[in-house]
């Protein structure tokens, strides 16, 4: 059996026209993943040089939603451009200059990069979202690495398709000036066909799966893994026995501490019930890219700072009764400790929170990543 070479793909459908539009919009998608994944990652860094706002309160869940969204979008997109491309897999390498053949091994070198990295960000992003870790590696970090290497890629491939792609784009689309000699044979859709198809795909995919945040489309959000149902209407993503959190933990021999210092002060959760309450509509927005909207109840965090002596402005360290899985402690900025709308939650939608959402009491911030919104708080310190 031979080997396919180039001139087996005889399909008008994989054309440079095609790839160029499909490639383009490939391309948004995976600068608009980019930078909203940059927020999402500096927005969970421990250091900020620049401190992440806390207002307005909906700015995570807006970017980290677009971020999953246009995620989503490239896996169609994806598939279609390398499908398209694909015959050139197959194409011989320039014969004579030595440069010439440099250049073209240095070209299919950066796609195979390109290609590499787009599959990894994209399968791990998926499992990320459905909460599923086939693998060893922390995810974060090897998400964050990966995308400098598909970005570096992708600008790289750009710069090099220029021409091509600005031609394409201002001719036809069933122009042939940059068509390969066998792509002759009509396809069982035409071009302008398949680019609609490839439009409804990754329109498809993202309100099937990416739209669960958005209560109009929820229902159409069929193969979301948060159906955003759930105690007061927020979804859960990790449950107390997931977390390890036994009823014996928050039963009524439960303390808070909030310590500064040589100060160390304990409340049950009747004593947090007694001090003043606030209410506030919040989002909670998790990083696989679901978010919800609560009523939140219970005491400013302000407030528990004061009984201490800590200035409002404090940086804290919140800890977790869990003892399974990440972030059972989290760091809170001033600006949010600060902000009138961060509470110690006890209640959600008007009832008690529900032991899977982080009874006796968790915390609730604006524009906060859902993984730092700790459950189960047992001790606020002050760090500074």
């Amino acid at each position: 059996m031979r080997a396919p070479s180039e001139s087996d793909f005889g399909s008008r459908l994989r054309s440079a026209a095609v790839a160029a539009r499909v490639g383009t919009w490939l391309g948004v998608c995976f600068l608009v993943a980019f930078v909203t994944g940059l927020v999402s990652h500096y927005a969970q860094t421990g250091h900020q040089p620049v401190p992440f706002p806390a207002s307005p309160a909906w700015g995570y869940r807006l970017t980290q939603g677009v971020h999953v969204a246009a995620g989503t979008a490239a896996v169609p997109l994806l598939l279609v451009k390398l499908w398209t491309v694909y015959p050139r897999l197959f194409q011989p390498l320039p014969r004579g200059r030595a440069r010439a053949l440099v250049l073209a091994g240095l070209e299919r070198g950066s796609i195979a990069v390109l290609v590499a990295a787009a599959i990894f960000q994209l399968v791990t992003g998926l499992a990320n979202a459905a909460q599923w870790y086939p693998w060893s590696f922390s995810f974060r970090s090897s998400h964050y690495a990966i995308a400098w290497v598909a970005i570096g890629a992708l600008l790289l491939h750009v710069a090099v398709k220029l021409p091509v792609v600005r031609d394409a784009w201002l001719t036809d689309v069933d122009g042939t000036t940059h068509d390969r000699p066998a792509a002759v044979e009509p396809g069982s859709l035409t071009r302008r066909g398949l680019l609609r198809t490839t439009w409804l795909a990754a329109g498809v995919a993202v309100v099937a799966t990416a739209a669960s945040g958005v209560p109009g489309l929820r229902r159409a959000s069929v193969l979301a893994v948060r159906s955003g149902e759930g105690p007061g209407g927020v979804p859960i993503n990790r449950s107390a026995a997931a977390a390890g959190v036994t009823a014996d933990a928050v039963g009524p021999s439960y303390r808070l501490q909030v310590a500064h210092g040589d100060r160390l002060v304990e409340l049950s959760r009747d004593d947090l019930v007694a001090m003043p309450q606030a209410t506030e509509v919040l989002p909670i927005a998790c990083v696989e890219g679901w978010s919800a909207s609560g009523t939140w109840t219970g005491v400013r965090l302000r407030d528990l700072l004061a009984l201490v002596g800590a200035p409002a402005d404090s940086t804290v360290r919140l800890t977790s009764l869990q003892t399974r899985y990440a972030f059972g402690t989290s760091t809170l900025p001033g600006q949010f400790a600060a902000d009138p709308r961060t509470l110690l939650a006890l209640g959600l939608a008007g009832e008690d929170l529900a032991l899977d959402h982080g009874f006796p009491c968790r915390l609730i911030a604006p524009d906060r990543p859902g993984v730092l919104q700790t459950k189960w708080v047992r001790r606020i310190e002050v760090l500074a």
